[in-house]
């Protein structure tokens, strides 16, 4: 297991969705987790110290854990199967030591309002770099076509006279 750190939150240009980049803590490796758009501004939330007026489910679920004296020892991003990643979230609770399931993207949100460290394994770094993207090049010329067409048939007439060629 090697700890990281986040490194920060990006967006895809081509599908426009949130990527968390986790580092190593001497940044000499690094692994991209596409993640959802909530997760994401949960991460971003906690990394920028912004407090809501009402938890978040993370903040909740966060809450809950301190209430019942559960302690967040680490969270582990330990496999990635058919382009998914997998993470587990150690927790510990009157000596007693729990495991449970998890997203990455929620695992590093709680790790984060835990204070928790974040551990990826090994193979987990190498498999992603043979990730399919699923954008091959024919889509990538279908997708610049749709986005033109949709700007196309977007334009109203007062729009005419605002473009030069």
């Amino acid at each position: 297991m090697i700890e990281m750190k986040i490194a920060g939150l990006t967006i895809d240009p081509i599908t426009n969705t949130p990527i968390v980049i986790l580092k190593d803590m001497h940044n000499h490796k690094a692994i991209p987790i596409w993640i959802g758009l909530f997760e994401a501004s949960a991460i971003a939330t906690e990394l920028e110290n912004v407090v809501f007026p009402r938890p978040m489910t993370h903040d909740l679920f966060t809450e809950f854990l301190k209430s019942f004296e559960v302690a967040v020892n680490r969270i582990e991003i330990v496999d990635i199967r058919n382009n998914t990643f997998f993470a587990n979230i150690y927790l510990t609770r009157e000596g007693r030591h729990f495991i449970i399931d998890a997203r990455p993207s929620d695992a590093i949100a709680i790790a984060l309002r835990m204070r928790a460290p974040i551990f990826v394994d090994e193979s987990v770094i190498e498999k992603s770099r043979n990730i399919d993207f699923g954008v091959k090049l024919n889509d990538l010329d279908k997708l610049k076509e749709e986005k033109i067409r949709e700007f196309l048939e977007n334009l109203s007439a007062e729009d005419f006279g605002k473009y030069k060629m």
